[in-house]
């Protein structure tokens, strides 16, 4: 991968080269409000939940 490459920060779209520390984030700033969407649920995936008994027989 080239490490002069940019592409935006998930969080406030500034451009981020992969070699910064922070990385694909611009800032420690942005690295924690994305840690934040994640801890109050604000990223998920729709549908519903499976209930670990149906899971366990699952395994066609």
């Amino acid at each position: 991968m080239d490490k002069n490459k940019t592409r935006p920060c998930p969080v406030c779209r500034k451009a981020v080269s992969q070699d910064m520390p922070d990385a694909p984030f611009c800032s420690r700033r942005c690295r924690q409000i994305d840690l934040g969407r994640w801890a109050a649920g604000d990223y998920r995936v729709e549908g519903e939940s499976a209930m670990p008994w149906e899971l366990e027989n699952d395994e066609d």
